[in-house]
Formats: C-alpha cells, sequence, structure tokens
C-alpha cells in the first residue's frame, strides 16, 4: 500500500524501467509469437501493458496518454516501445502534480468497484509484473534474449562470470 507519492515513484521508476527493458527485447520479428493458438500474442500482451498505464489512470482521473485503446495492435515493435515510453514518462511526471499524499486514501470507482487512489497505483505496478512475466515466456519462445528484471536472466549470468543456476 502506498502512503505517499514519493514511494510510489520510488518503485515506478525500478519497475518501469523493468517492462521497458523486457519491451525493448522485442523484434518485429517476433512480435506474432504466441503460447497457444487461442493465445495472445507477444504483440497483444505488450500493447495492453502499454496502454493500461494510460488506461488505468484516465480512470483514475489522471489522463497521461493520447493513446486510442480501440486502435489496432502497432505492427512494429519501436511504436509500442516508444508509446510506453512516452506514457511511464509522464505518469511519472504528472502523478506528483495532480495527486497529494493525503489524495491517496480518497476513494474512486474503478473498474465496477470502489477502490482507493493507493489501490490503483498498487494494482497498476502488479499489472505490469504479471504481463512481464507473461512475455517472458512467449519472448524465450520466439528466440529472443530475455533481461532480467529482479537478478540476472539465465543468458545474464555469463556476464558474472558464472554459469546460470539452473
Amino acid at each position: 500500500m502506498y502512503r505517499t507519492i514519493a514511494d510510489f515513484l520510488t518503485d515506478w521508476t525500478e519497475e518501469s524501467s523493468g517492462t521497458q527493458k523486457i519491451l525493448d527485447a522485442l523484434s518485429d520479428g517476433s512480435l506474432s509469437q504466441k503460447v497457444t493458438q487461442e493465445g495472445r500474442t507477444l504483440a497483444h500482451l505488450a500493447w495492453h501493458l502499454t496502454l493500461t498505464v494510460g488506461e488505468m489512470m484516465r480512470d483514475a482521473g489522471l489522463p497521461i496518454s493520447p493513446l486510442d485503446e480501440k486502435a489496432p495492435v502497432p505492427e512494429k515493435a519501436g511504436e509500442i516501445q516508444e508509446a510506453y515510453r512516452r506514457d511511464a514518462a509522464a505518469l511519472s511526471t504528472h502523478l506528483p502534480s495532480k495527486w497529494t499524499d493525503a489524495m491517496l486514501e480518497d476513494e474512486i470507482s474503478m473498474y465496477g468497484q470502489t477502490w482507493k487512489r493507493h489501490q490503483v497505483l498498487s494494482a497498476l505496478i502488479m499489472h505490469q509484473a504479471h504481463h512481464r512475466g507473461q512475455m517472458t515466456v512467449v519472448m524465450r519462445q520466439a528466440g529472443l534474449r530475455v533481461p532480467g528484471i529482479y537478478g540476472p536472466s539465465k543468458e545474464e549470468w555469463g556476464a558474472y562470470n558464472m554459469p546460470a543456476p539452473w
């Protein structure tokens, strides 16, 4: 639970940086990869993750994104990467100028429920971690190098002159 905007922004800086690393590892050719025939493509997962930053904050009363949630999923990884970069930075800029620490206890309507603003911020962080995890599985299937987020990925252990521990 976030009690201060500064605490959220500390986490957001780390979490959005990790998300950007995952998005930046995508290639145009990998975007059509999916786990199952019925599953979401890597592009769909990445775009959903990107759109949710603006959508969730707009629904919480802090519009930060010009993205149209009904627009088709981009066919170029660079478009997704840049959209996320822009919206993640916009959140960092606009949140502290529009919300105060005291406002984090305010109740607002979110997805047909009543949430406190601090719950919106927590949900945004958890949503990103959830979809990043999904994406790393699909990225491996697509033959992409997966960047480490909370520590080295399998591919990164070599940089430490150590074998991967699995």
